[in-house]
């Protein structure tokens, strides 16, 4: 198992967001969290990173390739994050520098990570930009997150996370402020490139419809537990708990309105 998450508990200002959260993810496997706003499903991907805010604790055991992460020193996760392990956000526009150009932000992982120098970095910026589709790679680089669409900055996002080659890649709601064609695109996109790496994924999702088309298994949590763990065929088919019966009739109702999948 690559990533094995077990009874995990975070605490955010002495309230209990995350109680007893137990996943894993084997090599290769796409596996979606899902569920509504204040689940827990995104405080959980950033206790995998290192990364929750500011007091909140973690307790209980997440394991990277048999290496406990929890307790270890931040300079010790920060070369984890984008070597071993890559994060797309939500909100690009907020994720990104806003003074610093989109091939500059391309090349930082690759420099810190791997050690580049500023020219084969740059070059790699163009090569990383050119493998994520964006338009015109060697002119956009040069461009800032301003100056691109919604869909090309989450591009960039993509680009930034999967620069240094992770096995593991976090997608938190990275469609969820796209409307739904340029949606479409980078689900496929993401799909695309988990598959031709092998690389394990993590989506982090509220819509049961826009999991179906990306993991294989899903883990459904509802105020910080989860309330039901199957593959995703089984949560359209014969979901078990209330809550996924309720995410069910939600993504019906989507795909009643846009005529397909979202």
């Amino acid at each position: 198992m690559s990533l094995v998450v077990q009874d995990l508990v975070i605490d955010l200002d002495g309230r209990r967001v995350v109680d007893g959260v137990s996943f894993a993810v084997p090599d290769g496997a796409r596996v979606g969290l899902i569920g509504e706003s204040g689940s827990g499903k995104s405080l959980t991907a950033l206790a995998v990173l290192g990364l929750l805010p500011q007091g909140a604790e973690a307790s209980g055991s997440i394991t990277w390739n048999g290496r406990e992460l929890i307790g270890r020193p931040d300079r010790e996760l920060a070369r984890l994050r984008g070597d071993e392990i890559g994060i797309v956000f939500q909100e690009p526009r907020t994720a990104l520098n806003p003074i610093r150009t989109v091939g500059r932000q391309i090349a930082e992982s690759v420099r810190i990570h791997e050690g580049l120098g500023r020219r084969a970095a740059a070059a790699r910026a163009v090569a990383e930009a050119r493998r994520v589709f964006l338009p015109d790679p060697q002119r956009i680089v040069k461009r800032y997150p301003h100056e691109l669409s919604g869909g090309q900055r989450q591009r960039v996002g993509i680009a930034i996370a999967l620069a240094c080659g992770p096995q593991l890649l976090i997608a938190d709601e990275p469609t969820t402020a796209l409307d739904v064609t340029i949606q479409a695109e980078i689900l496929e996109l993401l799909r695309g490139l988990v598959e031709e790496s092998g690389m394990s994924l993590v989506f982090i999702t509220h819509d049961l419809a826009v999991l179906s088309q990306i993991a294989t298994d899903g883990v459904v949590l509802a105020q910080g537990r989860v309330v039901e763990s199957a593959p995703v065929r089984d949560l359209l088919t014969q979901p078990r708990s209330t809550i996924t019966q309720a995410l069910l009739r939600d993504a019906k109702s989507t795909l009643w309105r846009t005529g397909g999948p979202s």
